[in-house]
């Protein structure tokens, strides 16, 4: 029920998946509405089940208020059924902070890990290290500020969604700073530059600056939630500006009416790649399933896709690959503490001895 176009969009969007895969689909939402509006779509009856939900957070609301006064929301139902095992994924158009809020009160995190992850997917100039035209940037809003083992924690979860769902086999990893230098930003990014360097589980390249975003730096970059937000809004706000000055241009002079027109062609093509539709949406990363939020302006194609982005991301396995990585470097961080105790004991009777 969530999103500009719910529910006519996201039914539509499960008929189409219906029709093609062999997914089986819950629709959480008023019975007698999404009932009315599948029928006017052809789908396959026994690959979709509606979960009756009579209330719906809209996308205007303030999501904490919502949570608490919308117990039967379809949003929260259908959390609940992830958490219940009834589902393996969510998808989901309708507010971001909603999403956010009720997965952090409803779903199990994974075990360790205790800040969760919005990652962005965005496309950037033609990267070596992959043939996916779109990188991954997290976190974006989820987590405000972070701890060095959080930003570890992060580049795990981003590492297993793009082997997972771009089919890069070794991601590149880079974590966003103020200098590519090692000794950069203050002591959690120092401390999360020398973990992710020294992991053999990551494939860490690095500092990365702002100016990698675009140009694909990484396949991955890592960064804390206050800035990732920022640099992902000004992005969206520079692309604006140039459509802007592309309107003027052609309104003011023939020599630019021409060569925009003779660019129309490639920019159409550009707008093909980069087209958030095809990616499906952006996951929210550290539960022990996968949730997805699709675009508020997703259509029917985007949030299919977004369907089939969950069910990769579920049945590849990726909530518990970032299961196993959390749990190495637990288990490696407590013999590395025990061992450097043992030698300060060792020291200590040594110590004790000679004075003996």
């Amino acid at each position: 029920m969530g999103g500009d176009e719910a529910p006519t969009e996201p039914v539509r969007a499960a008929a189409r998946i219906s029709r093609s895969t062999s997914l089986e689909l819950l629709l959480v939402g008023k019975r007698e509405v999404i009932g009315a509006e599948l029928a006017r779509v052809k789908h396959e009856p026994a690959q979709i089940t509606i979960v009756d939900a009579r209330e719906a957070i809209t996308m205007d609301e303030k999501p904490r208020a919502a949570i608490e006064a919308k117990p039967d929301a379809s949003l929260l139902v259908a959390m609940r059924a992830v958490a219940a095992g009834e589902a393996d994924a969510l998808v989901s158009a309708g507010s971001t902070g909603a999403l956010v809020l009720a997965a952090a009160q409803i779903l199990p995190r994974i075990p360790g890990i205790d800040r969760a992850a919005l990652a962005a997917v965005y496309p950037t100039r033609k990267r070596d290290s992959s043939p996916d035209p779109f990188a991954l940037i997290l976190d974006v809003g989820a987590t405000v500020r972070v701890r060095s083992h959080d930003l570890l924690f992060f580049a795990y979860m981003g590492s297993a969604y793009a082997r997972a769902v771009s089919k890069t086999a070794r991601p590149s990893v880079g974590l966003l700073n103020m200098g590519s230098e090692a000794n950069k930003g203050d002591a959690p990014l120092r401390q999360a530059h020398a973990w992710m360097r020294d992991d053999p589980r990551l494939n860490f390249i690095g500092n990365v600056e702002g100016n990698d975003i675009p140009t694909g730096g990484a396949d991955v970059i890592v960064c804390e939630g206050y800035v990732g937000n920022i640099a992902l809004k000004m992005g969206e706000g520079v692309s604006e500006v140039f459509k802007s000055l592309g309107k003027q241009a052609f309104k003011q002079r023939l020599v630019w009416r021409v060569g925009l027109m003779l660019l129309s062609r490639g920019l159409r093509r550009l707008k093909d790649i980069t087209d958030y539709r095809e990616y499906g949406g952006a996951p929210l990363l550290g539960f022990r399933a996968p949730v997805i939020k699709a675009h508020g302006r997703s259509g029917e194609v985007a949030i299919a896709n977004a369907i089939k982005v969950a069910a990769k991301a579920a049945r590849e396995g990726v909530c518990q690959e970032i299961e196993r990585a959390v749990a190495d470097f637990q288990a490696r961080r407590a013999e590395a503490e025990q061992g450097a105790e043992n030698a300060v004991a060792a020291e200590t009777s040594s110590t004790a001895s000679k004075e003996a």
